[in-house]
């Protein structure tokens, strides 16, 4: 191939360096700060990220960041990356997270998607240290050697990649707007109308709640599926036909709730919900989803918090005794175009982590 292969750390305008050491607990008016999970579930929205006080956000003002870096998570889940959006100037990092400046947005690119490639990856995973935890420290990452095509190259690289990207992100993005409006109307319709006369019910009254199992696999014979755990979402897996409906509880940990319809495993305190009828699908979800911190106020563990499926299925609220099918169709077809963009977003993704290693290895030329 012949690239030209240059140390990370001769490319930054800022020396690569981790965040701040101890943040603190959550304050309400702060310096937001972006922890591993905040990069591994993509910084989309700064609102969800946790705040630091000012006066420690001062102490480290060598990570604070002005957008359009590349950021790295260096505990933990190793190697994950993302580019800081504009929007997050004036956020900082914290210890278990990496900066690595680089002015020129096509080179910041450029490396991420070198991290992000198999080679990349196995760079980092032959240099982690894991005594006591993950850890990939910064004279490794400082040392990974990044190849350079001439720019012409790197350029179109990046746009084939970038094309791919923006089209998720915007997919992601229109999701997130569906199901702000669902919520919307949901709240409009069932929590905010005047429930006088309406019926009380039990979440029992509309599924089993089923426990995920102890030792789930990642794979089975007809093949791998989606599997979900308490603390991370859906694994990569194949694109399967949408041929089964349910919302998947969180009993553990950062309690929560996702929608899903397909083929997929899921773990113990993981719980697999499956209404008796399907068009109470999204309703359900949006239900649980809005009633989540009722549902799991009765939480017990004085390390981890959990629930039962005694919290789950006797959870009850109010609904109205006539029927509400044209609410619930109006949820379907939100949800509907929702799943059509996950598909998308699905195979999009497919695309481009096999274009991946073959574009950074020089394997596809452009």
């Amino acid at each position: 191939m012949g690239w030209e292969f240059v140390k990370l750390g001769d490319l930054v305008h800022r020396k690569i360096g981790y965040g701040i050491v101890q943040p603190g607990a959550n304050v309400d008016v702060g310096v937001p700060v972006i922890k591993v999970n905040n990069i591994i579930s993509g910084l989309s929205n700064i609102e969800l990220l946790e705040k630091t006080t000012t006066d420690i956000d001062a102490r480290y003002t060598r990570t604070r960041l002005v957008g359009g870096e590349l950021v790295i998570s260096l505990v933990g889940s190793v190697g994950k990356t993302a580019i800081v959006p504009k929007t997050f100037a004036g956020c900082n990092l914290v210890r278990a997270t990496g900066l690595i400046d680089i002015k020129d947005e096509i080179l910041a690119k450029w490396v991420k998607y070198y991290i992000d490639s198999p080679q990349g990856q196995a760079y980092i995973n032959s240099n982690v240290n894991t005594t006591v935890q993950v850890t990939l420290n910064i004279k490794s990452l400082s040392d990974m050697p990044i190849p350079l095509p001439d720019h012409a190259i790197r350029e179109k690289i990046v746009a084939i990649l970038s094309s791919l990207d923006d089209k998720i992100e915007l997919n992601r993005r229109i999701n997130a707007n569906l199901e702000q409006q669902a919520q919307a109307l949901y709240k409009s319709w069932f929590v905010d109308a005047d429930t006088t006369g309406w019926d009380t019910k039990r979440l029992a009254d509309f599924f089993n709640v089923i426990t995920g199992k102890k030792d789930a696999n990642y794979s089975t014979k007809d093949g791998v599926y989606p599997f979900f755990t308490c603390s991370q979402d859906i694994l990569k897996a194949p694109n399967y036909s949408f041929d089964g409906a349910a919302i998947l509880l969180a009993g553990n940990g950062d309690f929560n709730v996702k929608r899903y319809i397909g083929k997929f495993e899921a773990y113990q305190r993981t719980y697999v919900l499956i209404p008796f009828e399907k068009r109470y699908h999204s309703f359900l979800y949006l239900l649980i989803k809005y009633h989540l911190q009722e549902i799991t106020g009765g939480s017990r563990g004085s390390v981890i918090k959990f629930i039962t499926k005694g919290n789950i299925a006797d959870f009850t609220f109010t609904m109205p005794p006539y029927s509400i099918n044209d609410k619930l169709f109006l949820f379907d077809s939100l949800f509907n175009e929702i799943d059509k963009n996950t598909i998308e977003i699905n195979n999009l993704s497919t695309i481009r982590d096999t274009l991946l290693p073959k574009l950074m290895s020089g394997e596809i030329t452009v």
